[in-house]
């Protein structure tokens, strides 16, 4: 297949860059078809499930989510700690983000995996981590940056409630779930090490 930009035009620069991009596509069957998409474009992010495996349980955080809210949902979202990258590498991203938004001063974290989160019309790659944590590791109350708007509540729960809220869609973020389940696959709740 072969892919050429006819034209990438900014529409809108604000909090992140909207582009209006058209390209020619050939298929596999050699046919062409010229695609007009817009992509929105925020930066990359990092994500952590912080877990203790002593006691079952695991961190997350609720904030208000706008997108969320105007797709009819009340807009408040249980999630894993995340932020965006802002220059930084995803490692050193997500302590900054646990400190602020968790109040925990994480010590080993694990890259699991990196993803994709709507690649559709969103650029945005998330690299997700895993890492053990205990009463002992908080610093803060969390909650968040005030000055960037955040009201973050910090969430402490059974790793079995969080799966459970994937089931009954009390859980509905794609990061999240794809953290919990990760837990849930590799025994990270039980102390073990993730593969890779």
């Amino acid at each position: 297949m072969t892919i050429r930009i006819r034209s990438n035009d900014i529409i809108c620069d604000n909090w992140g860059r909207l582009r209006k991009v058209v390209f020619d596509l050939t298929r596999r069957d050699g046919t062409s078809e010229t695609h007009t998409r817009e992509v929105y474009d925020r930066g990359d992010g990092a994500a952590v499930l912080p877990f203790d495996a002593q006691r079952g349980t695991v961190l997350l955080i609720r904030q208000f989510r706008i997108p969320a809210f105007l797709s009819g949902h009340d807009g408040y979202l249980i999630e894993a700690c995340a932020g965006v990258l802002d220059g930084l590498d995803a490692e050193t991203a997500i302590r900054k983000e646990a400190e602020e938004e968790l109040g925990y001063r994480l010590g080993p974290i694990n890259r699991v995996f990196d993803a994709f989160m709507s690649p559709g019309s969103v650029t945005e790659r998330i690299t997700c981590f895993t890492a053990p944590y205990s009463p002992a590791d908080r610093i803060s109350d969390g909650g968040g940056n005030r000055h960037e708007g955040e009201d973050i509540e910090v969430i402490e729960m059974p790793l079995d409630a969080a799966l459970a809220g994937i089931a009954s869609g009390e859980i509905i973020d794609a990061k999240t779930t794809m953290l919990l389940q990760h837990v849930l696959l590799f025994g990270l709740a039980e102390g073990q090490d993730a593969p890779g």
